[in-house]
């Protein structure tokens, strides 16, 4: 696909347009407005979308560590890529077969506008996934450390010494003052520090007459406790060796790589399956052409909420699973 670069000075860096069909968007015009194309239109609506995405980008870039900065790129680049591909594809769709306003009523080929419509459906679920890469770009580097994170469980026992020796630290100078009943010459403390605490002591609300309340102690050791608690699940997760199925109608699929329990199905679930699958967590994402969600326990347990997905043998997934561990099947 052939592409341009914008190079606007005001850009950290410049962002890729992909090339917009104007021919198939003219087209889809014609099959469907009396009114005239106007040339290069469609370009240029796809370059305001991708400017505002640059313009997030760019918010979030200043509000983030500069490790998250490749990852905002690389979702941007993504948005612009996919958003060009989603309205070529809509372009086409669209000019596939004329609305009835325009053919008129006589030999409508109604079963072909039903598969147009069809197809417009399968497109509009992608234009969903595509603008929700906006929501990714503006949570990136916002939250908290993510279970898909590679290297979640290194950044969380980075985080996990942080609190550890903050603890340490707090008790340390704890028991210097209470032992001389004064902080100056605290080995743990700098002269900076030691006026800072001062001046923190002597405000109204420090009531404890210690350096570090311990009610301070208490939430840092909570935090410690929980910290390990996230680490020891995730190392459990990645240890855990969850196995896909069949079922009548379609597979599922336990992706290790992609950390995600996805459900293919043969033919598009109907309304009602579709509703049960939203209400237990799952999500439908055309990239992977999958209904899916996160790959752990609480998957397993949701899918045994779903009856129409249960195993070919009759089993709810969490008891398939326990039988395949137990029978040593990988």
């Amino acid at each position: 696909m052939n592409t341009t670069v914008n190079p606007s000075s005001q850009m950290e860096a410049p962002v890729q347009y992909y090339r917009i069909n104007e021919e198939a968007a003219r087209h889809a015009k014609e099959a469907n407005s009396f009114s005239d194309y106007v040339p290069g239109s469609a370009t240029a609506e796809y370059r305001q979308m991708v400017d505002k995405a640059v313009e997030l980008a760019e918010r979030q870039k200043r509000r983030t560590d500069p490790e998250y900065h490749a990852k905002i790129d690389h979702l941007l680049d993504l948005y612009s890529r996919k958003l060009a591909q989603n309205m070529n594809e809509g372009y086409d769709i669209a000019a596939r077969v004329p609305s009835v306003l325009i053919a008129g009523p006589a030999n409508f080929p109604v079963r072909k506008k039903e598969k147009q419509n069809a197809a417009s459906d399968r497109n509009m679920m992608e234009w969903q996934y595509i603008q929700g890469l906006l929501d990714r770009i503006r949570s990136t580097g916002m939250g908290g450390i993510s279970a898909d994170d590679v290297d979640a469980i290194t950044k969380l026992e980075k985080k996990l010494t942080a609190r550890q020796k903050a603890q340490e630290h707090m008790k340390a100078v704890n028991a210097y003052y209470r032992k001389h009943n004064a902080l100056d010459g605290c080995p743990e403390l700098s002269p900076e520090e030691v006026e800072a605490l001062k001046i923190d002591m002597a405000q109204s609300w420090h009531m404890q007459g210690r350096p570090y309340p311990s009610w301070q102690l208490s939430n840092n050791n909570a935090e410690i406790r929980r910290i390990k608690a996230r680490i020891e699940q995730l190392k459990r997760q990645r240890e855990t060796g969850y196995v896909g199925w069949e079922f009548d109608g379609g597979t599922v699929e336990a992706n290790q790589e992609a950390n995600r329990l996805q459900i293919l199905f043969a033919s598009k679930p109907d309304e009602e399956i579709r509703a049960v699958l939203k209400s237990n967590g799952f999500r439908w994402s055309p990239k992977a052409g999958a209904w899916q969600r996160q790959l752990n326990d609480n998957a397993i347990r949701a899918a045994d909420y779903i009856k129409s997905i249960w195993p070919v043998g009759g089993e709810k997934p969490s008891e398939f699973q326990r039988k395949v561990k137990s029978e040593g099947i990988t």
